[in-house]
């Protein structure tokens, strides 16, 4: 049985200029809601914000060595696919899990999507296919 992860109290408040580049997708923007801290590295949570117009890069076939993975749209529309599901497109209120090394892309999104995503570990490794 492994130990549980160290957690402390965190709260995390929108500003104006939170959402960063530098994150794992080029074309997004990251608002880091401070949950790796807080957790000693066993989450990760985050908004992302989607930059316009949705482009090949984006829709390019990855996989990421995950425990957890869940996404629910705040704002917009977002369409992903599956390997062995058809595309999906996802609006406001929706959500999804994907499980681990699950094959995986974009295929569009409206110019305005924002989601929240919830990773476990928050370190982890992402691998680009073919």
């Amino acid at each position: 049985m492994t130990q549980p992860s160290v957690q402390r109290f965190h709260y995390s408040h929108p500003m104006a200029d939170d959402f960063a580049e530098g994150g794992l997708r080029s074309y997004a923007r990251y608002r880091d809601l401070g949950f790796a801290a807080a957790t000693s590295g066993a989450a990760v949570a985050h908004v992302i914000k989607f930059v316009p117009p949705c482009t090949d890069e984006v829709r390019q076939w990855h996989t990421h060595a995950v425990e957890f993975q869940m996404i629910y749209v705040l704002k917009g529309s977002i369409t992903t696919e599956m390997e062995g599901h058809a595309p999906v497109k996802m609006g406001v209120g929706s959500s999804w899990l994907q499980p681990p090394k699950i094959k995986h892309r974009v295929v569009d999104y409206s110019d305005d999507c924002e989601v929240l995503e919830i990773v476990m570990p928050a370190d982890f490794a992402t691998e680009m296919l073919s």
